[in-house]
């Protein structure tokens, strides 16, 4: 588990980054520049990091601003922990996929699956963090993924296919926040239930935004249930807010995510 230190340290960077990103007089670092070659990663325009700190791995943050426009993605593994870091409990990597065009069979979402990064500190977080897409931004149909290092964000892997995922709907506009606070919860260990957790998604689409937290048991249902007790805790959901849940098995029947889902009703 991440020191007290570490997850104060967490909870100060994600205070002084919204300030930027969400401060009413900072209108272009809210919106950004965005380049053409990655539907998660920031061009090179946005040069200047949103955080304070980063100056203790600046080889990760030139690998990031200068990702090659002839390749989709440039994939960055990890530095080992220096000791002026703060290390996470987990190594977790950022990925992304876009349906292909034309035709597309469910069974091969993997082969799409475009990896960006990985990190083990809280310092390797923001400094890559500070480089992605907020989901808010996004107007393409594209699914973010931040998993712990070797599980795959499919339902077939041997980490999910027992388990299963908690759902949460949501108006355009409202998933950066909910996104970002998500991520935050998991690396700073805020659900307490060992390594049960195995990574978050977020689905923008059309009409809706679509954030879910996927877990290794679906059976254990005191686990689960505390699950999703803290995320409705840690995203400081309004008492009358919906989740679901689906098992990941009922998906591999019906080949969807989001459809038939168990719905858990807010309790009065």
């Amino acid at each position: 588990m991440p020191s007290i230190r570490a997850v104060a340290l967490l909870d100060h960077c994600r205070k002084a980054l919204s300030q930027q990103l969400y401060g009413m007089n900072n209108e272009r670092s809210r919106k950004g520049c965005y380049g053409e070659f990655s539907p998660m990663l920031e061009s090179t325009a946005k040069r200047d990091s949103r955080i304070s700190g980063n100056e203790n791995l600046p080889e990760r943050s030139e690998e990031l601003r200068q990702q090659p426009k002839s390749d989709l993605v440039l994939f960055v593994k990890p530095s080992p922990c220096n000791n002026s870091e703060h290390p996470l409990e987990f190594t977790y990597v950022f990925s992304y996929f876009v349906r292909p065009q034309g035709k597309f069979d469910p069974e091969d979402y993997a082969l799409y699956v475009q990896p960006v990064a990985s990190f083990n500190s809280v310092e390797q977080f923001w400094n890559t963090y500070c480089f992605l897409k907020r989901p808010a931004d996004i107007t393409e149909k594209v699914d973010f993924h931040m998993f712990k290092e070797g599980i795959k964000p499919v339902w077939e892997d041997d980490a999910n296919r027992k388990g299963g995922k908690w759902i949460l709907r949501l108006k355009k506009g409202l998933s950066s926040r909910i996104w970002e606070n998500l991520i935050l919860a998991m690396i700073g260990e805020q659900f307490l239930v060992g390594e049960e957790i195995c990574g978050a998604v977020c689905s923008i689409r059309n009409q809706e935004d679509i954030v879910s937290l996927w877990n290794r048991t679906a059976d254990n249902l005191a686990t689960t249930n505390r699950i999703r007790d803290t995320l409705r805790r840690v995203l400081n959901l309004p008492p009358n807010t919906i989740l679901e849940y689906k098992r990941h098995d009922d998906c591999l029947k019906d080949q969807s995510s989001y459809r038939h889902t168990n719905v858990d009703l807010p309790r009065r």
